[in-house]
């Protein structure tokens, strides 16, 4: 099973691994490091802050980077998307809406289109819209994501659209992951959470901490730290969060929420200013019960093509075609 093939290909790189493009956390510096271990840093253009972009972008010096958009919010702001191309990213990645207004532009600077999807339909409008990658997100993934699990609907898609690079995401954190995404037929993995616990990462110490201690057991996935911030997302997505005393109240009081969202959303923007979580949401998703560390990413990335190595069987690409593997050298 090589962990060199079309994606490694057409990106232009070593590992089959991505930086999932976290708004918030995926800055210059951990999109850099990401590269420069052989992976595909992506930008988490989020809502589309041009100011944003142009400094992280400089952050990331000369290493070779995407980034990625929400493309719902993106289509309110495109001119966001050329402050990226003008950059000349190595692929733009879209989330959460339509792709195929913003295609023919992608194309035309001559980057590749990397489209995340939740559903068939999503990857059917992704198809037409020419994607040079799909990346399939599970529910179990961190953020906002839609409902069904990863391995269904990863094994339907590789099925229905065989002629397209596919990327796994949600729930994968190691090597492990890696190896299982494989065996079912993508061609690498979308990493978010795991790079979150980084020493790159934007982001409070205090998240980071958090994300260490928890398991997959200790997040949800609801609306209510959505309306908390009021940035109220279009149905059906609602995101995962480490759970806290916060969603722990508001959980099943939706409507009691919006009805005090006033007050809510001052307590809560105050909360996220001071950097406490027992309020503030942690966007993690369930992979956060493999992490126990906080390396560097560069270490995170050597680590996942190793153990996924390992498992896989697959010698170095530094190893002679010649060379038998060390188990048969014994022989």
């Amino acid at each position: 099973m090589p962990l060199r093939n079309r994606v490694t290909e057409l990106l232009g790189i070593e590992h089959p691994i991505l930086l999932a493009p976290m708004d918030g956390v995926s800055g210059g510096r951990l999109a850099a490091a990401v590269s420069r271990a052989g992976g595909l840093g992506l930008l988490g253009g989020g809502y589309g802050d041009e100011t944003w972009l142009r400094s992280e972008r400089l952050l990331a010096g000369n290493a070779r980077i995407g980034c990625g958009f929400i493309t719902w919010s993106l289509a309110r702001n495109p001119h966001v998307l050329r402050t990226a191309l003008d950059h000349r990213p190595a692929a733009i990645m879209l989330s959460f809406g339509d792709p195929r207004p913003f295609a023919p532009a992608i194309r035309e600077a001559g980057a590749k289109l990397i489209c995340q999807v939740q559903s068939l339909g999503q990857a059917q409008e992704a198809v037409e819209a020419g994607a040079d990658i799909l990346v399939v997100q599970g529910t179990e993934a961190g953020g906002h994501g839609q409902s069904r699990p990863l391995m269904p609907l990863l094994l339907e898609t590789v099925d229905a659209w065989p002629g397209t690079p596919i990327l796994a995401a949600g729930g994968i954190a190691d090597g492990r992951g890696l190896a299982a995404a494989l065996m079912l037929g993508a061609e690498g993995v979308l990493v978010g959470t795991r790079f979150y616990a980084s020493q790159e990462a934007d982001g409070h110490p205090e998240a980071k901490r958090r994300i260490v201690d928890a398991t997959g057991e200790d997040t949800v996935r609801s609306i209510v730290f959505d309306l908390s911030r009021r940035n109220v997302w279009p149905a059906p997505y609602t995101g995962r969060v480490l759970r806290n005393r916060h969603s722990e109240r508001w959980l099943g009081r939706e409507a009691e929420l919006m009805q005090n969202v006033e007050e809510v959303a001052r307590a809560y923007a105050e909360a996220r200013g001071r950097g406490d979580f027992d309020i503030a949401a942690v966007i993690a998703g369930q992979a956060c019960g493999l992490i126990h560390d906080l390396p560097p990413a560069g270490q995170i990335v050597e680590r996942i093509i190793a153990q996924a190595r390992a498992l896989l069987g697959e010698r170095a690409p530094s190893a002679p075609d010649d060379e038998a593997p060390a188990s048969e050298a014994a022989k």
